[in-house]
């Protein structure tokens, strides 16, 4: 019973985290009000969660419930779905910090740099690849 809890929260977060994000990129603009700014940092922190709750979730599958840990350590596509996942976290450092930074200085209007859209594009098409590593290793693809 615990499995199925743990993989759900793990299911769900995931979907969260990518619910957020893609709320994210299409809240975000080359042009942003104190107000949007304000929206973008709440919908940041529900992604920031996410992402913990996902990863608080994945090391508990991998370590404590579930299949043995071998069955993941032994396998390529999850050691490229961790890179990919911790790539992602290191892309999100960016918007995070400029939305918060940006909120702070309580300017009416904020110019967002294009790299910054740039990332969050980028972070949900890396994000994008995770499900179909994680059905491939559902499956045994990976395995030495």
């Amino acid at each position: 019973m615990a499995e199925l809890i743990v993989r759900y929260l793990h299911f769900i977060s995931l979907f969260f985290l990518f619910a957020a994000l893609a709320v994210e990129y299409a809240l975000i603009s080359p042009e942003l009000s104190r107000s949007q700014l304000r929206k973008l940092a709440r919908v940041d922190s529900v992604y920031g969660l996410s992402a913990v709750v996902v990863l608080i979730a994945g090391f508990s599958l991998w370590f404590w419930v579930g299949k043995p840990a071998s069955f993941y350590t032994t396998n390529g596509l999850f050691h490229l779905k961790i890179g990919l996942f911790i790539v992602v976290g290191l892309l999100s450092i960016y918007p995070t910090v400029f939305f918060f930074k940006s909120r702070r200085h309580g300017a009416e209007s904020t110019p967002v740099p294009p790299w910054v859209i740039r990332l969050i594009k980028t972070e949900l098409i890396i994000l994008l690849c995770l499900p179909l590593l994680a059905v491939m290793m559902a499956r045994g693809i990976g395995l030495h």
